[in-house]
């Protein structure tokens, strides 16, 4: 088994391995205070782990409650966290009890900000059914709900007990919501990893899960050891979101994945930074066959004057201008603050 040691502002494991879904309930007895959890998933994930799940939890001496909501980007929002603040009410779950995150980013995003607000803060811990959740979102703290006027503008930052990442789960997901996943992974290699970039680009990174997993995960907790709270660096952990997400919100969060939208955020991003001197030559082209060869996008049919405003909604908008992140070159990435007119010509919209 890998295990990577976040010290975050609550020091948790994360743990990488083949069949650790059947085992979550000793994992989470050794962690736990108390003998009561509430497991909460997605109508998908539901049908696929959640009486593993509970059934390794109740051999381990749990009394557990369960919960599941329609899946999809959609159910991310104050409608279905009432319900879950609602089901949590009902099944009389405390501060001493556990709250058990078990799905994609939308469920650990959701239920993550579930466990920081009921009750002013529940022990949670993730069960990332998803490649993307397992290098991403499942680690580091970000929770978060979506609104009308964007993408994750409600959240908190709370810290997982631990968080299991079970290899085996990622056999049951669709070549499409894998090469969702692969977004996120590219990502780590644009932003930090120029070796984790050149594996991406010559081979098959399903005969290496646990490796890629585990660099993925090492670079975000280093990342976030150095800034939890996304006052500097952190934000290099958005490269291609601020893009991605306007993408998202032009379709409603129901056209396009997350993770194909930051690919083609990313894309774009390096496109116009090399067009302008602000990175290396080639290196969209690099990134561009990285993308391909994982089943990602690199552009879409939205021109950027349509897509300009919404970025400007994202949250990483300042009163003044706005944050973006660019690479120099393969994996080395950098902050760049810009105004609202030197965005906008940064563009090419003006």
């Amino acid at each position: 088994m890998r295990t990577v040691t976040v010290n975050a502002s609550k020091k948790y494991d994360v743990f990488i391995e083949k069949g650790l879904v059947s085992k979550s309930g000793e994992i989470i007895k050794n962690l736990a205070s108390s003998r009561k959890a509430a497991v909460i998933t997605d109508n998908t994930v539901a049908g696929l782990y959640l009486k593993t799940v509970v059934d390794s939890m109740k051999e381990n001496g749990f009394e557990v409650h369960t919960f599941s909501f329609p899946a999809g980007e959609a159910s991310k929002c104050h409608r279905t966290l009432i319900a879950v603040y609602d089901f949590l009410a009902e099944a009389q779950i405390t501060r001493s009890d556990v709250i058990v995150a078990l799905g994609g980013g939308v469920v650990g995003d959701l239920v993550g900000y579930a466990a920081a607000t009921y009750l002013r803060g529940v022990d949670f811990v993730q069960i990332p059914t998803t490649l993307l959740a397992q290098v991403d979102s499942s680690v580091g703290g970000k929770t978060a709900v979506d609104i009308n006027a964007g993408k994750n503008l409600v959240g908190a930052f709370k810290q997982p007990l631990c968080v299991i990442c079970d290899t085996d789960a990622l056999s049951t997901l669709s070549e499409d919501i894998f090469a969702d996943g692969m977004g996120e992974v590219v990502k780590y290699g644009m932003i930090k990893s120029a070796t984790l970039f050149e594996k991406l680009l010559s081979g098959d990174v399903k005969d290496s899960l646990e490796d890629v997993i585990a660099e993925c995960v090492s670079i975000k907790r280093d990342v976030v050891e150095a800034d939890e709270f996304e006052k500097g660096d952190r934000m290099l952990l958005n490269f291609g979101h601020t893009l991605g997400h306007a993408i998202e919100k032009y379709y409603n969060f129901s056209g396009i994945s997350h993770g194909k939208a930051v690919a083609i955020g990313m894309a774009e991003f390096t496109r116009l930074a090399e067009e302008k001197g602000l990175c290396k030559k080639g290196t969209f082209e690099k990134l561009k066959k990285c993308l391909e060869k994982n089943l990602l996008p690199f552009s879409c049919d939205i021109s950027l004057k349509e897509l300009a405003p919404l970025c400007l909604s994202d949250k990483k908008r300042k009163s003044d201008g706005i944050n973006i992140v660019l690479c120099s070159e393969v994996g080395k990435s950098f902050i760049k603050k810009l105004g609202i007119d030197e965005f906008y010509d940064f563009l090419n919209v003006r």
